[in-house]
């Protein structure tokens, strides 16, 4: 719990709408900005595993909890979408000077990284280069709607009776669903899921639940432009799952061969949904290995 607390106490805030967001900042290296986007229902506390690596390699590596969860504001009112999520991390960027970066993404941070690929690609069709992605390296994550297979707690908060199912929901139903989508021999600790379930309520996050699920929905009416801004960006990517994911595992890997030209994909065959997570030196190895052949 110590490095846990250690996490916070670094951190920094950046307003976003008005509202305080949490974000860790580091690096020591050489090779530019990386942005380190999280999933759901988690934060960039996602990241500590593999951050010293990271940090070894990069310049800058920056990492928000995006607004709604983890540390940053969690406001009752207010409207959480992929678009807004995507103009925190570029407002961050900009008001950090700058103007070229890397992104590494998870989960619900793979759908922020598609919208921003997205963005990426019309400011390359108009000449506009103040901002732009260098390269992308997302891991597990419902990248094509059609191949997510959302889990129980998942379609019960995005039901009519979202709202009650957050408020009421306790740690331990909490802790059983998280743990479910890991391997089966590499499941978060007690202490780990401890740690998720705080982020998860802290300022009384887990009222917004249903608010935050959304993004499934939203996955599927934009399907064309997010799924578009993988096939068509010029960017370099790779794609780095965890096979035994029940929700974006195998299948997910499957159906990126079918989609993705010349897809570069890293498959780690006994890990689950959070290969940062379950296997960080693995996970660390493939990204720092992808910068280091494709990128270059």
């Amino acid at each position: 719990m110590e490095e846990f607390a250690l996490w916070r106490a670094s951190g920094r805030r950046h307003t976003h709408r008005g509202h305080q967001v949490f974000w860790r900042d580091g690096g020591a290296g050489a090779d530019g900005t990386l942005l380190c986007i999280h999933g759901f229902p988690t934060a960039s506390w996602d990241w500590h595993k593999i951050w010293p690596g990271l940090c070894a390699r990069f310049a800058r590596v920056i990492a928000p909890d995006m607004i709604g969860f983890g540390w940053s504001a969690k406001p009752r009112h207010y409207q959480y979408a992929i678009t807004d999520q995507a103009d925190l991390h570029e407002n961050l960027l900009r008001e950090q000077g700058i103007g070229r970066f890397h992104i590494l993404a998870h989960d619900y941070g793979d759908t922020v990284a598609q919208e921003l690929l997205a963005r990426d690609t019309q400011r390359r069709a108009e000449g506009d280069d103040s901002l732009m992605i260098e390269s992308g390296c997302l891991l597990n994550g419902g990248l094509f709607p059609e191949a997510h297979r959302a889990r129980l707690i998942q379609r019960l908060l995005a039901s009519p009776l979202g709202s009650l199912i957050g408020i009421l929901g306790t740690e331990h139903t909490f802790a059983s669903s998280l743990a479910a989508v890991f391997g089966p021999e590499t499941k978060p600790s007690e202490e780990e899921l401890r740690q998720f379930w705080l982020l998860w309520c802290s300022k009384h996050g887990k009222r917004n639940g249903h608010k935050l699920i959304r993004y499934m929905s939203e996955r599927k009416s934009n399907r064309d432009r997010w799924v578009g801004a993988l096939t068509q960006t010029q960017v370099p990517l790779r794609f780095i799952d965890g096979l035994l994911d029940p929700v974006s595992g195998a299948h997910m890997v499957s159906r990126y061969r079918k989609l993705i030209p010349d897809p570069d994909i890293v498959e780690l065959p006994a890990v689950g949904h959070y290969p940062q997570l379950e296997a960080p030196e693995d996970t660390l190895s493939a990204v720092l290995d992808f910068h280091g052949t494709r990128v270059k």
